[in-house]
């Protein structure tokens, strides 16, 4: 009998010794908490998804709008017009972008709630788990026989054996209970910082946003001051930014047909691997597939790769004439993400050059498999140089800088052994700028690997 007793104090001691170790290390700080119940801040959540549900409807109308004129013909009416819209949807962009930070905020709200809510279950089951503790340890300093005598029969010490017996089981339970909270309260704390980032990246975005709808009216400001609102000097403005353009590749196509730099094959990932995705959101590029079905519009790519504007064959190589990248149409302010994670090993802005109409605004990003991409003519640029980015980040916002009759994205995918930021000190009209510069046989086809 003495045995079993000391077996059932030593199973429960060391049962509660377990509890206190599992819970013990965690850091019970609850955060401050509004005084709104939890189905308040629900309902709020529940209301702001609403109210994105029908800004977004708004932007995918505003959107067919603005494909609509950017397949028209170029003229001074049409891009005022084209202008006119994007403020319109940038404006809807940055209501959504803080109609999701009010959401984000309940949500972080609602899990400090719920973490405050399981730190304090947990430091109650702690406590009690520990008052049981120290109540075995009462009773194992007690001799059997000042157990048995302090009982007024026998039929009372088995019932106190009996309760101790039952209380095995719960502590067990308890046990049980409290690695479960623990486990729940990470979880909630990692849902938590996920929200936490979520808000920071919202945050940045709409400083973003607020900065290209700021650039559309300056630009549409400069535009109609330079054409003195006539169509005949808004053509003019148009053939010298294609003059313009065509002696910055004559010049970029000399340079680089000058450069020796071997490109091992097998340094790249192979071709139709699809590693990369396509720098838009899901739903954009969605909506590209949906405006028109037919093949060279199915993803809004208005130039192709390779030696002919629209190319229906595009070689895997680029030869140094026609289109080094490819075009996507993206009316102003729309986001850009990165097509793989990566590091930012360049950002810069050709147009700090007067008459440099070359990349614009434009963002490189060298990735661990080989590949390089460059992302051109935004608006806005979000990241920093030396900075991480994983798949789907926002490093900036599509737009009409450098050379662009029209917004749009240039995308470029490059051999990362060939490709070189440099001062193109060679140009005629870009000389005091740097760009990204590759051989001619680092520049691939994109299309081989979206």
């Amino acid at each position: 009998m003495t045995g079993e007793r000391i077996h059932i104090f030593t199973h429960i001691r060391t049962l509660c010794i377990l509890a206190v170790f599992a819970v013990g290390w965690i850091s019970i700080a609850p955060p401050n908490a509004s005084a709104q119940s939890i189905e308040e801040i629900q309902k709020q959540i529940s209301d702001y998804g609403a109210k994105i549900d029908e800004l977004e409807k708004d932007i995918a109308r505003y959107e067919t709008e603005l494909t609509h004129i950017g397949g028209e013909k170029r003229t001074l009416e049409s891009t005022v017009s084209e202008l006119n819209l994007s403020r319109k949807k940038l404006l809807t962009n940055i209501q959504i972008t803080q109609n999701r930070i009010y959401s984000t905020t309940l949500q972080i709200q609602e899990l400090s709630r719920d973490i405050t809510d399981k730190s304090g279950r947990i430091e109650n089951n702690t406590d009690a788990v520990s008052l049981a503790l120290r109540n075995i340890n009462e009773m194992e300093s007690q001799s059997m026989i000042e157990v048995v005598l302090g009982h007024d029969n026998l039929n009372e010490f088995w019932d106190q054996l009996e309760t101790l017996q039952r209380f095995q089981i719960v502590v067990r339970d308890e046990l049980r209970d409290l690695i479960k909270l623990k486990k729940d309260l990470e979880t909630t704390k990692t849902s938590s910082e996920r929200k936490k980032i979520e808000l920071t990246n919202y945050n940045t975005e709409l400083a973003g946003q607020k900065v290209v709808l700021e650039g559309t009216l300056s630009e549409q400001n400069i535009l109609l001051n330079k054409t003195v609102q006539k169509e005949s000097e808004y053509q003019k403005l148009l053939n010298e930014k294609i003059a313009a353009r065509e002696q910055f590749e004559n010049d970029l196509l000399e340079l680089e047909s000058q450069l020796r730099i071997a490109i091992d094959p097998n340094s790249i990932p192979p071709y139709g691997s699809g590693i990369l995705r396509f720098p838009f959101s899901d739903s954009y590029m969605q909506g590209c597939k949906a405006f028109n079905g037919q093949l060279k519009n199915i993803y809004c790519i208005t130039q192709y790769f390779g030696n002919t504007p629209f190319a229906t064959q595009n070689p895997q190589i680029y030869r140094g004439a026609g289109h080094n990248g490819v075009d996507f149409r993206a009316s102003v302010g729309t986001k850009v993400q990165v097509a793989l994670t990566g590091t930012v090993t360049g950002t810069g802005n050709t147009d700090t050059q007067r008459g440099c109409y070359s990349y614009g605004k434009w963002v490189l990003v060298k990735h661990n498999n080989g590949l390089t991409t460059l992302y051109a003519h935004l608006s806005h640029i979000s990241v920093n140089l030396g900075q991480n980015v994983s798949t789907g980040d926002v490093i900036g916002f599509s737009g009409n800088t450098g050379y662009s009759t029209g917004p749009h994205l240039h995308f470029t995918v490059y051999a990362t052994q060939g490709v070189r930021i440099e001062r193109f000190t060679k140009s005629v009209n870009c000389r005091n700028v740097e760009i990204p510069i590759a051989p001619l046989d680092a520049y691939l086809n994109p299309l081989s690997y979206l």
